[in-house]
């Protein structure tokens, strides 16, 4: 027989073939147990309520949008940023290109030692800046957005990073949700990676930001479980965000203001037909920079400042609860599991180490074709030609997603458990993060 020439290829397919129900949730109780639910189970919710709800929520937003623009708030724009200057022109350029023009467009230059300041008084002679500030010294970006939302003037908010890049409707589209329902606090955008044919882990990012972001929080948005609103295209109420006086300090700032109107009893929504693009880290190490500074916030805001939306309390709301905790348990505790999982199959199932790997592999592979395809599915106004060139990596998602960003995150988590080594991330400049530290934030 075929078979009887690759021995090694028999021995899997036996190995295979006698595989009953205990002894798969033996050898793949991780992919079961975390990952399926996650990344599968979960995203059906689109396909089957999400997307079949489509006429009724574009509907409700034709009535929103006659609101709008007979109403035609003032939306102001703010975007802090260092040695920004290679971006800003053309973010400024895009802002003359949106459906929506009530606009403001406030730069704030947080200490940059490059062209920016000649970069941004040249625009706004030019009259593509409205205001523009500059800080002698840096002070972190929190530091710079709360001196732009202090010249503020809009009813609205919007959030930028200095190299974002709008769809021309993005403005539109993420001050839609407000009309559609007053008790929404902030509106999250829907960030794509805007580099993503530079290099390998661009790409990665680019799949994974289309997973992650379009249809992972769409299903929080649904659910009213989002914790997060991104910093690269978020959009606020000035009157609540003034409400807290701005944003806190250090890493992670994106999730500790959203935790903050969730305090207030604010809904917050996902629009993902309000996209942005935005630049990601071009290699591996870069990645892991920014991934570790990402990371260290779920114990610095959600563990220690936030803490107090886990414990009984006369403000205790089940779904800021169920968030936070939920945020915890699928990041941290689900973390230490996969480790325990490794410790088995490499210690304990050593003699099919090999079978194992090679069927997980193969599972989580799936799972990643089926939840690019649904972000695809979501996404469908708004593909381009490089979304399908994305479908060649997809083979590379399972070290990606189930390696390399595990192993980032376990360092991110025990570096700030232990060492709260945010508090010492060049990020924000050091004083910053001392007076953070003493006022504990």
């Amino acid at each position: 027989m075929f078979l009887d020439s690759f021995p090694q290829i028999q021995s899997f397919l036996h190995f295979v073939y006698y595989l009953d129900s205990e002894r798969i949730l033996h050898y793949f109780w991780s992919f079961i147990v975390i990952d399926l639910p996650r990344y599968v189970l979960l995203d059906f919710l689109i396909l089957f309520v999400y997307i079949p709800m489509r006429g009724i929520r574009r509907k409700r937003n034709r009535v929103a949008r006659t609101e709008l623009f007979h109403d035609r708030p003032l939306v102001s724009v703010l975007v802090p940023g260092k040695n920004e200057g290679k971006h800003i022109p053309r973010l400024a350029e895009s802002m003359q290109h949106q459906t929506y023009s009530n606009i403001e467009l406030i730069i704030v230059d947080d200490g940059s030692d490059d062209n920016t300041p000649f970069v941004c008084n040249h625009l706004k002679k030019k009259g593509l800046i409205d205001h523009f500030i500059r800080n002698e010294e840096s002070g972190g970006k929190a530091s710079a957005a709360n001196t732009a939302l202090y010249y503020a003037r809009g009813r609205f908010i919007i959030h930028l990073d200095a190299d974002a890049h709008l769809n021309n409707d993005a403005i539109e589209r993420i001050i839609l949700p407000f009309f559609v329902d007053p008790s929404i606090g902030m509106v999250g955008g829907d960030v794509r990676v805007r580099n993503d044919t530079d290099s390998i882990t661009t790409r990665l990012q680019a799949i994974e930001y289309m997973k992650g972001i379009s249809v992972g929080r769409t299903i929080a948005s649904m659910l009213g479980m989002l914790r997060i609103v991104s910093g690269a295209f978020g959009a606020f109420r000035t009157d609540v965000l003034r409400e807290l006086n701005g944003w806190d300090v250090g890493p992670g700032l994106d999730g500790d203001i959203t935790l903050k109107f969730r305090n207030l009893g604010w809904r917050i929504y996902h629009e993902p037909t309000a996209v942005c693009y935005t630049h990601v880290p071009d290699t591996p190490r870069k990645l892991a920079k920014q991934r570790v500074r990402w990371d260290r916030s779920i114990i610095r805001f959600r563990g220690r400042k936030h803490s107090g939306i886990l414990k009984a309390s006369k403000n205790f709301r089940v779904l800021d609860f169920t968030a936070v905790a939920e945020n915890i348990f699928s990041n941290v505790f689900l973390n230490i599991l996969w480790w325990i999982y490794v410790f088995q199959i490499v210690f304990m199932d050593s003699e099919f180490l090999g079978r194992i790997v090679i069927i997980n592999y193969i599972l989580y592979f799936i799972t990643n074709v089926i939840a690019y395809t649904i972000a695809m599915i979501l996404s469908e106004e708004t593909l381009h030609r490089n979304h399908y060139a994305l479908l060649w990596f997809l083979p590379l998602m399972p070290f990606y997603i189930g390696v390399y960003l595990r192993v980032v995150r376990t360092y991110a988590y025990l570096s700030e458990f232990f060492n709260r080594a945010s508090y010492h991330d060049p990020w924000n400049p050091w004083k910053v993060s001392q007076a953070a530290k003493k006022d504990g934030l």
